[in-house]
C-alpha cells in the first residue's frame, strides 16, 4: 500500500519539527512549508493526501491570512483534505474554515492521538469515496435493517463502509424511520464492535440534569447525590456513544458537548480533575438543524463538529416496495413471540397496507401488525384485520384523554400483554426483549413500572 503523504504549512519551525516527528513515526511521509508562496507552487504540480494548515501566521494572528490561504487552496484543488490548526481558537475561524471545505479543526497545543486519528479518519473516508462504490447487495446482513429498495441500500452501503473508521456520523430521518437501528449497527460493523454502545435520548434530559447524566457525579457534588455514578461518556468509553435527538439539546448542554467533542475530556461533577475518553459518536435527530442554526437555536461549531458524515433515512413513504417486507418480518417475530409459528399474511394484505399512508413510518406499521397479531386468533391475518387496527396506530394525545377501545380490550391492555409476554420468551433478559419490541432498555423499564409487572414474571 503506497506511505501517504502529509504535508504541513506552518511558518513555526518548531511546530513543524514536531508535527514531522510525530507523523514519521506513525508512517507517514512528510512535507513542511514555512510559507504559503512556497507551498502553492509545489501545490500546482503534485498533491498530498492531506494538508494540516496552520491558520495564525506570524504575521498576522487574525486568521484572515489562514482564511485566504484555505480559498486558495479550495479554487485550485476542492477535493484536498484540509485539517485546520490554530494556536488562537476561536469558533467563528472554525466554522469559517469547515463551511469552506475543511475537514476538521484542530486547537494548538495539539493532543497527539487526537490528532492521529483524526487523520486516520479523515484518510480511510477519502480512500472510501476513490474506491469503486461496492454493489448494495453487499448490504445483506447490515444490522437488524430489512429493506431491499434502492434509495435505502444506498444509504446502508454508505453506513457500511463508514462504519470502520472513526467518523462522527449524524443520522438524518423522519420519527420511526430506523435512526437507532442504524447507528446500532454502525457500531458492531466497526473496530469498536466488542466496546460499549451506549445510547442518550438527549430530549428526555432536562438542562438540570445534563452534566450528572453525562458526566457522572461524585458523592456529595449536589443535595441528593448520595453515592459515586458515572456519567455515560465514561461508560461508553473505548466504544460508541449515540446522541439520539440531538436537536432538543438546550443551548446551555450544547456547549458543555461541544466541549467534550473537541478535547475528548470531561470533569465530573464533584471533582476538579479532568478524564480522558476515547469514544466514537453517532448521533441521530428528525429536526432541521441547519434551520435552527441560522434561528439561533443549535450552535453552528457543535453542527460542524457532529455531521462529518451525514446519513439521510428515506421515510416508509419514500420505500413503499419494502412494507410487504417488513410486515413479513415483524409477522415471523411475533409469531414466535406468541407461539403462534403457523401465522402467515394474506398476499392481498400485503399489497392493501403497501398502498396505505403511515406517516409514523416503521415504528407506526410495526405498531399495526402488534396489535393485529395481539387481537387476531387466525391463523391468515387478512386486510379486515389490519383495518381494524389501522385508525388505532395513530399518535395518541399528549392531553391526557383515554385511550381508545379496540374490541373489548384497550390499548395500554395489549401493550402490557405483548410486554408480559415478551418478557416471558426472552427469560426476562431486558436487552433481548427491548430488542425485540423495538424499543430501548429505559422504556421498556418505564412501561414494567407503568403496568407493574415486574414481579409477574
Amino acid at each position: 500500500m503506497k506511505t501517504k503523504q502529509i504535508w504541513i504549512t506552518d511558518d513555526d519551525r518548531a511546530v513543524c519539527v514536531s508535527l514531522s516527528l510525530l507523523l514519521k513515526r506513525a508512517g507517514f511521509k512528510c512535507r513542511v512549508f514555512h510559507h504559503p508562496d512556497d507551498f502553492f507552487r509545489a501545490l500546482r504540480e503534485e498533491s498530498p493526501d492531506l494538508l494540516l494548515l496552520d491558520m495564525n501566521y506570524t504575521i498576522d494572528t487574525s486568521g484572515k491570512r489562514g482564511i485566504a490561504t484555505l480559498k486558495e487552496i479550495m479554487e485550485i484543488n476542492p477535493k484536498l483534505s484540509v485539517i485546520l490548526m490554530t494556536g488562537w481558537a476561536t469558533v467563528q475561524l472554525a466554522v469559517g474554515g469547515m463551511k469552506l471545505g475543511a475537514k476538521d479543526f484542530v486547537a494548538k497545543p495539539w493532543e497527539n492521538k487526537q490528532l492521529l486519528d483524526s487523520i486516520k479518519t479523515i484518510l480511510a473516508l477519502d480512500n472510501i469515496a476513490n474506491e469503486r462504490t461496492e454493489k448494495a447487495e453487499s448490504v445483506a446482513g447490515f444490522g437488524h435493517i430489512v429493506g431491499e429498495s434502492p434509495n435505502l441500500l444506498e444509504i446502508l452501503n454508505k453506513a457500511k463502509n463508514v462504519a470502520k473508521t472513526n467518523a462522527s456520523v449524524l443520522i438524518r430521518g423522519a420519527s420511526g424511520t430506523g435512526k437507532e437501528l442504524v447507528a446500532e449497527a454502525i457500531h458492531y460493523e466497526s473496530l469498536r464492535q466488542d466496546k460499549p454502545f451506549i445510547k442518550v435520548n438527549l430530549g428526555g434530559i432536562s438542562e438540570s440534569l445534563f452534566e450528572s447524566e453525562m458526566f457522572g457525579h461524585k458523592r456529595g457534588a449536589f443535595t441528593g447525590a448520595d453515592f459515586d455514578r458515572k456519567g455515560r461518556f465514561e461508560i461508553a468509553d473505548s466504544g460508541t456513544i449515540f446522541l439520539d435527538e440531538i436537536g432538543d439539546l438546550a443551548p446551555a448542554s450544547q456547549v458543555k458537548l461541544l466541549r467534550v467533542l473537541q478535547e475528548q475530556t470531561f470533569e465530573v461533577l464533584g471533582s476538579s480533575q479532568a478524564k480522558k475518553v476515547d469514544i466514537r459518536v453517532v448521533s441521530a435527530t428528525n429536526k432541521n438543524l441547519e434551520e435552527m442554526v441560522s434561528k439561533g437555536q443549535f450552535r453552528e461549531d457543535l453542527y460542524y463538529r457532529i455531521n462529518l458524515i451525514t446519513l439521510q433515512l428515506p421515510s416508509l413513504r419514500e420505500r413503499p416496495t419494502d412494507i410487504p417486507l417488513l410486515v413479513n418480518h415483524f409477522v415471523q417475530n411475533l409469531a414466535q413471540i406468541y407461539g403462534k409459528e403457523e401465522l402467515r399474511v394474506a398476499k392481498d394484505a400485503r399489497s392493501w397496507l403497501q398502498e396505505q399512508d403511515f406517516p409514523g413510518n416503521i415504528r407506526q406499521l410495526k405498531n399495526v401488525v402488534e396489535r393485529t397479531v395481539l387481537v387476531s386468533n387466525k391463523k391468515l391475518l387478512e386486510i379486515k384485520d389490519f383495518q381494524a387496527q389501522m385508525q388505532s396506530s395513530a399518535p395518541i394525545s399528549r392531553g391526557g384523554a383515554a385511550l381508545p377501545k379496540v374490541g373489548d380490550i384497550s390499548l395500554e391492555e395489549m401493550e402490557k400483554q405483548m410486554i408480559v409476554k415478551a418478557l416471558n420468551f426472552h427469560n426476562f433478559q431486558i436487552s433481548e426483549t427491548s430488542r425485540s419490541l423495538g424499543i430501548t432498555r429505559s422504556s421498556l423499564y418505564r412501561r414494567m413500572e407503568k403496568y407493574g409487572i415486574n414481579n409477574e414474571l
